[in-house]
C-alpha cells in the first residue's frame, strides 16, 4: 500500500481521502485473511459438496460420517456410543450430550464445534 497522506488533522482525528480511507480497509481485510489462512493452513479442506450439505441445513454429523464412508453402526463404535444414540442425533431426534458430541467429533476427525 502507498503512504496515507491526512487531509485534516487534530489531536484526536485524522481526516483521510475516501481513497486512502479504502486502501486501509483493504490492507486490514487481507492482513486478517492472511492470518486466518496462517492458522488454518495445515487443517483438513472438505469438498465444497460437504460444506453445501451442511449449508444446506442437513445434520453435520450424517454429512462428516458419509463423506468418511462410515456408517452409523462404524461410527457408533468409533465413538463408544449405541448406534441408535447416533442415528437420533443425525436425525436430530436428540441433542447429544457434549460428552457424545466430542466422542463423535474425535471420531469423524473434526472439531467438536463442526458437529455441535
Amino acid at each position: 500500500m502507498n503512504a496515507v497522506t491526512p487531509i485534516a488533522e487534530t489531536a484526536d482525528t485524522v481526516t483521510l481521502s475516501r481513497a486512502d480511507f479504502e486502501a486501509l480497509l483493504n490492507a486490514v481485510d487481507d492482513k486478517e485473511a492472511a492470518a486466518a489462512f496462517e492458522r488454518t493452513r495445515d487443517e483438513e479442506a472438505f469438498p465444497a459438496e460437504v460444506v453445501d450439505r451442511i449449508m444446506g441445513g442437513e445434520s453435520p454429523v450424517k454429512v462428516y460420517r458419509s463423506h468418511r464412508r462410515l456408517s452409523v453402526r462404524a461410527l457408533a463404535e468409533a465413538a463408544g456410543l449405541s448406534p441408535t444414540y447416533v442415528s437420533d442425533i443425525e436425525n436430530r431426534k436428540l441433542a447429544g450430550s457434549v460428552a457424545a458430541l466430542k466422542a463423535i467429533a474425535a471420531a469423524l476427525h473434526v472439531d467438536l464445534d463442526d458437529v455441535a
